[in-house]
């Protein structure tokens, strides 16, 4: 008789521990998503992320660089969103966005799959870079100039990706990209410190 009566007992207490179980998880999973899009809306992928266009010596730029970096400056004005830059298509847009921006500026690229000005893919745009004989990987020790597009492989902390050169100097370069966690974002961070940088692809 005992036995039945802690039974049901404990047949509760199970049930309230498998609440308490249930209430830990949806808490945690709560406090991680939110950490996530604190990441997403705020933190840097790399380096320090700027929230204003920095302000550059446009006396320095030549005539190409100075279009392009009023097309970037407006664009972080007033960003569209991944089909603005992809033709209308909805896909990882990094590289689309770079091709637009060229375009815009009065340099456009030239798919070497399609011709199209439009290179969607980042291997592609190295493929393009590479027969323009404008590819300088990172071993050779470049220095990148303003508009010069750095391409990323797989292992960056930015994943395989490509964002355009606004500023370079003493070891650092300030960059500009487009589906940088859905959205456009400029970042400022030292080169030698991001792994997997694949190269650069020269203005």
């Amino acid at each position: 008789m005992a036995e039945q009566r802690t039974g049901p007992g404990r047949l509760r207490y199970r049930w309230l521990m498998l609440g308490l179980v249930v209430s830990a998880l949806v808490a945690a999973g709560v406090v991680g998503v939110g950490r996530w899009q604190d990441r997403v809306d705020g933190e840097a992928v790399v380096g320090d992320r700027l929230t204003t266009f920095p302000a550059l010596d446009k006396s320095a730029l030549d005539p190409t660089q100075a279009r392009l970096i009023a097309v970037l400056e407006r664009e972080f004005g007033a960003p569209g969103d991944g089909p603005k830059y992809a033709e209308g298509v909805s896909e990882a847009w990094c590289a689309d966005f770079v091709s637009w921006v060229m375009r815009e500026s009065g340099v456009p690229l030239a798919n070497p799959n399609s011709g199209s000005w439009r290179i969607p893919g980042v291997y592609t745009l190295r493929e393009y870079y590479q027969g323009a004989d404008r590819f300088t990987p990172i071993a050779a020790g470049y220095q990148p100039r303003t508009g010069d597009v750095l391409l990323y492989g797989e292992s960056s902390p930015f994943s395989q990706h490509t964002n355009i050169v606004l500023a370079a100097g003493g070891g650092k370069v300030t960059t500009m990209g487009g589906n940088e966690f859905g959205d456009i974002r400029i970042h400022r961070f030292t080169l030698a410190e991001v792994p997997d940088v694949v190269g650069f692809g020269r203005l």
